[in-house]
């Protein structure tokens, strides 16, 4: 089966030659995202809460222009400027994830925008239920 591209109706064009998601064999593939507007400005300067709940919209929006829900996704990356926003990120991923957890793994690491402080890349099986 061919990949097909993913994108959400709004989207604003990426920074760099990728695309928000791409779409195989049920399988959607949700590239790195961060909290970006549609000046691909960063949203929430300084608020690692709000760009966690910007960047899971943003996810959730990919998923389901693909055809799942948020209860798809098995895999999410996450990507922390720095520990002291751990918490805040955790709080309002709990909100986004209720019931059965997907697996993840979480690091601190530079981000490719000084001012983001959240980057998170998701995988959601969802054509074979």
């Amino acid at each position: 089966m061919p990949k097909k591209i993913v994108l959400p109706p709004g989207s604003h064009t990426p920074i760099a030659p990728f695309s928000p998601g791409t779409y195989a064999d049920g399988i959607v593939y949700v590239s790195g995202t961060l909290a970006f507007d549609s000046d691909n400005k960063i949203t929430h300067v300084g608020d690692a809460a709000g760009q966690t709940r910007h960047i899971l919209e943003t996810i959730k929006s990919v998923i389901e222009t693909a055809g799942g829900t948020m209860d798809d996704v098995t895999m999410n990356n996450i990507m922390l400027k720095s520990w002291d926003d751990y918490a805040a990120m955790n709080k309002v991923y709990a909100e986004y994830f209720p019931g059965e957890k997907p697996a993840r793994w979480c690091i601190v690491c530079g981000l490719v925008r000084p001012d983001a402080l959240v980057e998170i890349g998701s995988i959601a099986h969802i054509g074979k239920k």
